[in-house]
């Protein structure tokens, strides 16, 4: 069961969040604005998950190619995003922090087959979300938590993609994503929230949109769009797992064309930079983005003669 690049952009259809539903702030990040960090993005995946199982039985996911086994382990999914909000709530409340609550979210999902492949984007958002804010965390506790959820999420996001008829492992390396890029992504679907929740230090950048119905592959040449104004020079900047890689693009009307690179392997996060960008991309290099691609690896090669 293998979905291609249109239902991937049908289920991801995500606003540029100009007006963004959760309250931002910029200033220094703290250990707790990780952690309040971390809960708001737990709280969205813990209704989604429960949302779905609730709204949709398990003859419904059978009846569209999933198996029991599966739904059982969705059910396991929600047990674990559930004990990722209690455990983030409390410790920020042991850190004299009120937690964030949940907002009220929206998902573009229709059915068991637009679910999974949404659940498998969150999920490697979510992953992308843990590793790319590991490295500003200072609370050395607080680091193990955080990785130890990671490797959950990472466990989810694999289960969810082989359910796809995807390759679980498409990259050899995990795929961090900074604060902010991670804020563009999820505030598409929330739709509002408590007044009482903490100001995040993010922000949202301006939508890049994947406007091509065919699956990505390297090679393959692609097109985007935005609604904002282009600057006169620009770059379509690929970033899959430790590799960053900006390609000159060229432009069909109003779409934005750029060939995918060769470095571009499974969940690929797509932004327009100001720069060519060799190295990991930072917020000030941002222009619109990210959208998320999901490009076909190449065939596995090892060498048997090592072992």
């Amino acid at each position: 069961m293998k979905f291609t690049t249109s239902t991937v952009a049908s289920v991801l259809c995500i606003s540029a969040a100009f007006a963004a539903p959760i309250a931002e702030r910029q200033a220094t990040i703290t250990d707790a604005d990780i952690l309040q960090y971390a809960l708001t993005l737990e709280h969205l995946e813990n209704v989604f998950y429960k949302g779905a199982i609730s709204s949709m039985p398990e003859s419904d996911f059978v009846a569209a190619g999933f198996t029991s086994e599966y739904y059982t382990n969705l059910k396991y999914i929600a047990h674990d995003e559930e004990q990722h909000v209690q455990l983030l709530t409390s410790a920020l409340s042991a850190a004299g922090a009120m937690p964030v609550a949940a907002c009220t979210y929206k998902f573009p999902y229709k059915d068991p087959k637009s679910f999974v492949t949404l659940a498998s984007i969150l999920e490697g958002v979510g992953t992308s979300a843990y590793l790319g804010s590991a490295g500003l965390i200072t609370d050395k506790t607080y680091l193990g938590v955080a990785g130890s959820i990671l490797v959950t999420e990472a466990l989810h996001t694999s289960l969810q993609r082989f359910n796809l008829g995807e390759v679980a492992p498409a990259n050899p390396y995990g795929t961090a994503l900074g604060l902010n890029p991670v804020f563009t992504l999820a505030a598409g679907f929330i739709v509002s929230c408590p007044s009482t929740n903490a100001p995040l230090p993010v922000k949202a950048f301006p939508a890049l949109m994947a406007t091509q119905g065919i699956p990505a592959a390297p090679g393959i040449t692609f097109t985007f769009s935005v609604a904002t104004a282009l600057p006169s020079s620009f770059f379509v900047t690929f970033v899959s797992g430790l590799s960053t890689t900006s390609v000159a693009p060229t432009m069909s009307g109003d779409m934005i064309v750029a060939v995918i690179p060769a470095t571009a392997m499974g969940q690929t996060y797509v932004f327009l930079t100001n720069m060519n960008v060799t190295s990991s991309i930072a917020d000030s290099m941002i222009i619109n983005g990210p959208a998320i691609l999901e490009v076909t690896p190449p065939s596995p090669t090892f060498d048997t003669a090592e072992m």
